[in-house]
């Protein structure tokens, strides 16, 4: 199959097929698969926008510096949103390579972001990365005052315990 062919299955109602669309596309990446996927996080179909999110997370740590950029500048909320979740998916794939520092900072600027869907998923993301985000999460907690903040966070605390044990 082409790569276009691997873009369309995307959009399958098929979740086995789109991971394997997503897995296929990020073993054979170009210079074009990171800024298409990109665009992808804009578009109004959930389906397609998570597909591309997942794919961005298993491309993996050459997808930080784009996320960081559309986390920290765009105007969509959704992509803004969709670009959080990504970072979160690059930590889960890749848990023997810590995220790099210009990742961290991008999700602690977030954090402050006025949209809950966007702050919540930077806790998320920060969360996955377990005890290396823990002093972020804890001063974060200590000078929010968005109560919906502070419970992800508390939450967020609570599974990096768990996994500490």
């Amino acid at each position: 199959m082409s790569a276009e062919a691997f873009f369309q299955q995307l959009k399958h109602p098929n979740p086995h097929l789109r991971d394997r669309a997503m897995w296929e596309i990020a073993e054979h990446r170009d210079e074009t698969t990171i800024p298409r996927l990109m665009g992808i996080l804009a578009e109004d179909d959930t389906t397609y926008r998570r597909a591309a999110v997942k794919a961005l997370g298993a491309i993996g740590p050459d997808t930080v510096p784009p996320l960081v950029e559309a986390l920290l500048n765009s105007p969509n909320v959704t992509v803004r949103g969709s670009a959080a979740k990504a970072l979160a998916q690059v930590v889960i794939n890749y848990p023997d390579i810590p995220l790099s520092s210009e990742g961290v900072r991008g999700l602690k600027t977030a954090l402050n972001d006025p949209n809950p869907v966007v702050h919540i998923a930077a806790v998320m993301a920060l969360g996955e990365m377990g005890v290396p985000a823990v002093d972020i999460l804890i001063e974060s907690l200590q000078t929010t005052d968005n109560p919906a903040l502070s419970v992800s966070i508390v939450s967020a605390l609570g599974s990096i315990g768990d996994r500490a044990d």
